[in-house]
């Protein structure tokens, strides 16, 4: 039986990112910046791998901090009761050559719900290093209140101050772990 080969995300050059409507008349984004982004398999034959992905929540970034420290309290994502944010791939379909649909289970806040990625498969490579990458860029869109984060407040004009869609992107460079 043939060993599947472990590829993690390169962190300096990855992103987790996400968008969503502030006011209804614009959009803030922000990423997180510390988590672990795993793929077992070939990355020529991504529909036979699993992928998993942990997101360490307080590392979040807007780049505002009352805003940080709002969205890590008890009204968005109570970290200090909930510090991660999980996904595990169930199925990766392949739609085209580079394109893909992800499908597996998004935990936020303790509650699960089934999400699909659309991602495109960026291309593999030896790096200058000796070291094996692909890259794979991914997005979904969620609604939040079914994951708990419920916090809104009405606005004079009748819209609300946070969007119920949130957008998820990722931006992946996956290196291959050297097996000892």
């Amino acid at each position: 039986m043939e060993v599947l080969k472990t590829w993690m995300a390169d962190t300096t050059h990855s992103n987790v990112e996400f968008v969503v409507r502030h006011m209804m008349i614009s959009k803030v984004r922000g990423s997180f910046k510390k988590y672990e982004i795993v793929f077992n398999g070939d990355p020529e034959d991504l529909e036979n791998g699993k992928a998993t992905a942990k997101i360490e929540v307080a590392s979040i970034f807007t780049g505002e901090n009352g805003r940080d420290d709002d969205l890590r309290s008890s009204n968005f994502f109570e970290v200090s009761k909930y510090p991660y944010i999980t996904f595990e791939s169930t199925k990766i379909e392949k739609v085209s050559d580079e394109r893909y649909k992800v499908h597996g289970n998004l935990t936020i806040k303790n509650v699960t719900k089934e999400v699909v990625f659309d991602g495109e498969l960026g291309g593999k490579l030896r790096d200058p290093y000796g070291n094996q990458r692909f890259g794979f860029s991914a997005e979904t869109s969620i609604n939040r209140r079914e994951f708990g984060l419920t916090w809104n407040m009405v606005l004079d004009n009748g819209g609300v101050m946070v969007g119920d869609t949130v957008k998820v992107e990722l931006s992946l460079e996956m290196v291959e772990v050297k097996q000892s």
